[in-house]
């Protein structure tokens, strides 16, 4: 493999996606933020770090958009070794008030845009005979939440697909792993319905008492982009704290 490698991004703008972008250029990858709005700032500071940077607008739980995106990733930077399949929403319902619609959104997100944008960018991982794959689910799967039954399905949906899609692409030197943080003071949690209370609620419960941020899982996803961490697929590391202990 010639140059430098190249990781797509999901969920870019702010909050872990960008935090990723970040600390994955500062480790000699070009990147390509991808959001629902331009990632201007994400761009921006992937290129004070040296690294090429690429920004692109789409909805990742559109089969069109995302097929669009591929083709811009292909005109844009030539290839694709990594993926970090970040986008995600949680909104909060109780079962009695959830609508099919709002269930349906959640599980396009959270859990579907995770297929499509791999299924976009996998054929650059095969011609390479080498790629990563890191998808993030929520450590929320091992908590008894209320009003959470969407979000939960959709989580625990993803690790299903990180290990079985780890099993069809080991063949062409893809490792596919999964990474749940916790509840981290980002800015969608802010614009939610969880409060600074919750926050400090989930951090007592964790062995390392304080909210998590968004920095606390950049380590463990890049190490899973990494060569070194060529033999580890399938699995499903918990970035939470010591919350939940698989």
């Amino acid at each position: 493999m010639t140059g430098a490698r190249v990781a797509v991004v999901t969920g870019a703008a702010r909050g872990i996606g960008q935090a990723v972008c970040v600390g994955l250029a500062e480790r000699g990858v070009d990147v390509v933020a991808v959001d629902l709005v331009e990632p201007f700032e994400t761009v921006g500071l992937v290129q004070a770090r040296g690294r090429k940077a690429l920004g692109l607008t789409g909805d990742v739980a559109d089969p069109e958009q995302v097929a669009r995106l591929g083709e811009e990733i292909t005109a844009g930077m030539g290839r694709c070794d990594i993926l970090v399949n970040n986008a995600g929403i949680y909104p909060m319902a109780n079962i009695w008030k959830l609508e099919f619609d709002a269930w349906r959104k959640v599980l396009s997100v959270n859990l579907d845009s995770q297929f499509l944008m791999a299924k976009a960018v996998l054929h650059h991982m095969r011609d390479a005979q080498w790629g990563r794959i890191v998808n993030i689910t929520s450590n929320s799967i091992g908590l008894g939440l209320p009003a959470q039954a969407h979000y939960l399905a959709s989580k625990m949906g993803v690790i299903g697909f990180t290990r079985g899609l780890a099993n069809d692409v080991a063949r062409f030197g893809i490792t596919v792993n999964a990474v749940g943080p916790t509840l981290s003071r980002t800015p969608g949690v802010a614009e939610s319905p969880i409060d600074e209370q919750a926050l400090a609620h989930v951090a007592q419960l964790q062995a390392i008492k304080r909210p998590g941020e968004a920095t606390d899982v950049v380590g463990m996803i890049c190490f899973l982009a990494s060569d070194e961490a060529a033999f580890i697929t399938g699995q499903t590391i918990m970035a939470d704290g010591g919350l939940v202990r698989l």
